[in-house]
């Protein structure tokens, strides 16, 4: 046995419970006996979350590589109440291109089972049955690579790992003409240009919103500049059309800005490098050798293409004159705070749209409506944070989005929300501070243009473009609030003690060349949560003391962990930065416990 392997904690792994079933194994069911003697990989996410999205494409190569041992297992545990409906889940699966068997737990059973507290967590189990390893968030894909390397090595020495094919069976594909589009633009033709997100192409419709005229991209996942026919996108989203007429396009997961000819139908690349954005890269430079995270949506504003980057939960801006990109406004952190754009907090920005003195956008993690003005500062119209969403109209203060993707001003000065999960299409107008509801039955709209009179609607899940006259009253809906179904946890009053888990992966060692290897940043929604223990500092571990007269709230916590690998022999060892945000809603309840572990890599043993 490795040392590694002597040292690894061990933990009977919970079964897999989840009431809506299994997807992508051919409708069989599945118990954790059936998996035994291989590797598996539970995946918790849930479709809204962006940092989900980068560890479904962060674990293609193990899955890959690794196809005979490992199983990958989604293990979908919703926050908003639309994504605990099981259609919706369906579609996620394919939307994303999910190529392994996914859990639909709705309930959070399994999340409760494995003591789950942020979305994403990584959960590893070894052949026999027993957790060896838990990652939160994102980037820790070469730690469990290596870590299944070595229970691969261990398991065959044993005759515990069986290999061979896994229980992944694709879905049938659909013969629909769109694929869950994601945004659209009308075209000074009067044709409307199409993201195909799935299908990783564009698509131009004739006026009529249903021919095809063409497609520009080879309709598989890649990164590569060329011809309609050469070029590769992946997962594009938003688009925007430049003074000189060629589209900008957000090219979201190869994080990446496109340039289309629509003359020739020619793409090439305008800013990223094809790499995800990390803390520690560069914020401003020039555009093709400065990494973006999930640029999803883009608008000119000022002379400039902004960018809802909602990879990193703030904008940026190309300038096509100086061909630069820099950070305009947002910290990183997810949330939802108003001021300069220096101070401003965001949660997934995921939806633009410019009129001559704001830029408005759609802030989808905290289900709301937002705006930049001209002097660069942020203002909320709509939204109170990441936790409430609901559908409700009326005064902006307690009106109610649940998870909007697309926004698009009006003639009037009003602007239109494709607020996604409601299936609805709102109206904000800031000269009454009303919200009211313009259409429902819509599937998952995430954009809308105006054409005219009419207002076109991409309705993602129903794979289409939607054509509906603006009415000229509202349609009423009885109002709904929620929060979200996660349960808060009880703490004392009092001394909180947080302590953030990590242990560097096996090969590896904080790096504290340049200094400490390690930051936390706490905060709390409502502020006065928070006695002692606020702000940031080095240490992972943290006494905090809630005030005894805040009934509950949520805790903010940012945690980041720098390792490289442990090879003195090496002039420049490969590094990694670990970093994950949670919010953890708390309830004070006298005699709860006073400790709060959260798990960034390895195992809490105490």
């Amino acid at each position: 046995m490795t040392d590694s392997a002597s040292r690894r904690a061990r933990v009977r792994a919970p079964e897999l419970i989840g009431k809506g079933g299994w997807l992508n194994t051919g409708e069989k069911q599945y118990t954790l006996a059936d998996l035994r003697g291989r590797i598996v990989v539970l995946d918790f996410w849930t479709f809204c979350c962006i940092n989900c999205l980068h560890v479904l494409d962060e674990l293609r190569e193990l899955e890959e590589k690794h196809r005979d041992t490992v199983v990958i297992i989604g293990v979908h545990s919703p926050k908003f109440v639309h994504e605990a409906e099981h259609q919706a889940v369906v579609d996620a699966v394919e939307r994303y291109g999910v190529e392994h068997p996914v859990l639909d737990d709705p309930e959070l059973a399994t999340w409760k089972q494995y003591a789950v507290r942020a979305w994403p967590t990584l959960v590893v189990i070894d052949p026999e049955g027993y957790v060896v390893a838990q990652h939160a968030g994102e980037g820790h894909a070469h730690a469990i690579e290596r870590l299944v390397e070595e229970l691969e090595a261990e398991h065959e020495a044993k005759g515990t790992l069986r290999r061979g094919d896994g229980p992944y069976v694709p879905p049938e594909p659909e013969p629909t003409t769109l694929r869950f589009p994601g945004k659209a633009l009308l075209l000074p033709s009067g044709n409307f240009l199409v993201s195909d997100t799935t299908r990783h192409q564009l698509v131009e419709l004739a006026e009529d919103a249903e021919t095809v005229v063409r497609r520009i991209g080879s309709g598989t996942r890649g990164f590569a500049d060329g011809g309609p026919q050469e070029a590769a996108f992946n997962e594009p989203q938003g688009l925007a059309l430049l003074e000189d007429g060629a589209v900008v396009v957000a090219d979201t997961v190869n994080h990446a800005l496109r340039r289309l000819d629509p003359a020739t139908g020619a793409v090439t690349t305008l800013a990223g490098t094809g790499k995800q954005w990390w803390q520690g890269s560069a914020t401003s430079g020039p555009a093709r050798e400065v990494d973006l995270s999930s640029p999803w949506d883009v608008a000119v504003f000022g002379g400039r293409v902004w960018i809802a980057m909602a990879g990193v939960h703030q904008l940026w801006t190309y300038d096509p004159a100086a061909g630069t990109v820099a950070v305009t406004a947002g910290t990183t952190n997810e949330g939802l705070v108003d001021g300069p754009g220096a101070e401003a907090w965001f949660a997934q920005p995921s939806g633009l749209a410019a009129t001559a003195e704001r830029l408005w956008l759609a802030d989808s993690e905290t289900s709301a409506l937002r705006w930049v003005d001209l002097d660069g500062h942020v203002h909320t119209a709509v939204g109170t944070g990441l936790f409430d969403f609901g559908h409700r109209d009326g005064a902006a203060e307690q009106a109610l989005f649940q998870h909007p993707l697309g926004v698009t001003a009006l003639p009037d000065g009003s602007v239109a929300v494709a607020d996604t999960y409601n299936h609805a299409l709102r109206r904000y107008d800031p000269a009454t501070g009303e919200v009211t509801t313009l259409a429902t039955d819509l599937r998952e709209p995430s954009d809308a243009v105006l054409v005219g009179g009419d207002i076109v609607v991409v309705e993602s899940a129903r794979h289409r473009l939607t054509r509906l006259r603006l009415p000229e009253e509202a349609v009423r809906v009885e109002p709904v609030a929620h929060r979200t179904r996660r349960a808060a946890t009880e703490v004392a009053p009092g001394r909180l003690r947080l302590d953030v888990v990590f242990q560097a992966p096996a090969g590896q060692k904080l790096d504290t060349r340049y200094g400490p290897s390690t930051r936390l940043l706490v905060s709390s929604t409502p502020p006065e949560l928070l006695l002692k223990g606020e702000g940031a500092d080095t240490d992972l571990s943290r006494d905090l003391e809630l005030n005894p007269e805040v009934a509950e709230g949520v805790l903010h916590v940012s945690a980041m962990a720098a390792s490289c690998d442990d090879d003195s022999a090496g002039e420049y060892p490969a590094c990694h930065v670990h970093q994950q945000d949670w919010g953890v809603p708390v309830r004070l309840t006298e005699g709860a416990t006073d400790r709060l572990p959260l798990v960034l890599a390895g195992m809490d043993e105490q």
